[in-house]
């Protein structure tokens, strides 16, 4: 059994942001050798999510809407969290919907998607630098 690990770093210049990072985690997935196994990418912040979804523009747009209705960003002062002097409770909350991270296949040293499957970094207190960790393991 081998492991690969790499880190991937972003600082987005929106607060609320999605990336797509299907082809960093493909090239991970070159880069480890890795031919049959499975790849986890997690975001390494409490504010930040990894899913899987479709690459689709109006879809991530209704994302952000639909997020900022579950948890609006304001008023601030709604929230506990805040009370600390903190501005991003609503950060919390869209990642603890959107998830920490996601779990894929390898097969033939491929990822091994669904239709339209591709892997998101999602950014809901941006801004600054966070980053996504990458780990694979198999054979």
């Amino acid at each position: 059994m081998k492991t690969f690990r790499k880190e991937l770093f972003f600082n987005t210049k929106n607060r609320i942001d999605f990336i797509n990072i299907t082809d960093d985690v493909q090239q991970a997935i070159v880069e480890s050798g890795i031919k049959e196994g499975l790849c986890l990418v997690n975001a390494m912040h409490i504010t930040a999510s990894v899913f899987i979804n479709d690459n689709e523009y109006g879809l991530h747009n209704d994302f952000k809407k639909w997020l900022e209705k579950l948890a609006p960003h304001e008023p601030i002062n709604f929230y506990r969290h805040n009370d600390t002097g903190e501005d991003n409770a609503d950060s919390h909350l869209k990642r603890q919907v959107m998830g920490r991270e996601t779990v894929v296949a390898i097969t033939n040293g491929e990822l091994d998607f669904g239709p339209w499957e591709q892997i998101f970094y999602g950014e809901f207190d941006g801004q600054r630098r966070k980053r996504v960790l990458i780990k694979i393991i198999g054979e």
